[in-house]
This record gives C-alpha cells, sequence and structure tokens, in this order.
C-alpha cells in the first residue's frame, strides 16, 4: 500500500487516480513562475481561482494558512471535507460564493 500525497489546503489524501495540480503560491503572472507549489486536489484549486483574483492570490495569499484562512475558501473546506478523496465537480464558488450553498 502505497501512502498517498495530502492535499494541503483541504487535508484530505490525493489518491493517484483523482484530479490534481500543481498550484503557485506566488502566481506565475505575478513573477512566481518558478516559485513554490503546493500539489492540490483540481477542485481545491479551482475554488481558489473561483474565488481569488491573480492579484488577490500575489497580494494576500501566498501561503495555504493564509487560502485556508480565507472565508469563502473555508467554507468549501468544510463542505469538500465531507465528500470522498477522489471527488471532483464544478467549482461552485466563483462569483455567486458560498453564500446560497447548503452543507
Amino acid at each position: 500500500m502505497t501512502d498517498a500525497p495530502m492535499c494541503p489546503l483541504c487535508r484530505r489524501p490525493i489518491p493517484a487516480h483523482a484530479k490534481q495540480s500543481l498550484h503557485h503560491l506566488v502566481p506565475k503572472l505575478k513573477g512566481g513562475k518558478s516559485g513554490p507549489t503546493v500539489l492540490l486536489h483540481q477542485i481545491c484549486h479551482n475554488e481558489i481561482h473561483a474565488l481569488l483574483s491573480e492579484a488577490e492570490l500575489a497580494q494576500n495569499f501566498q501561503t495555504v494558512d493564509a487560502l485556508r484562512a480565507h472565508p469563502g475558501l473555508a467554507k468549501f473546506l468544510k463542505w469538500v471535507a465531507k465528500r470522498p478523496p477522489e471527488f471532483h465537480g464544478k467549482s461552485v464558488g466563483g462569483r455567486r460564493g458560498w453564500k446560497n450553498r447548503q452543507s
């Protein structure tokens, strides 16, 4: 049995067959092309970019802890924690936010 890497955002394992991607902690367009990256579930990565602009990411959200503290992402993380590690669906954050989302 191999240990799956953990998604530092939702803190669920990332199985090899799950959709996943690297997130640049400093956006590439804002000077982070060769900067640090973290492996995330694709749904977690999508939610980051649905909720935050490149400028917001570069200015205020350059760490996983800062991302986890964002109110919209915190609500998403609570919701996605109830899903299996391989779960992938459409990002629902976006401009609508989590205002109308039920647990």
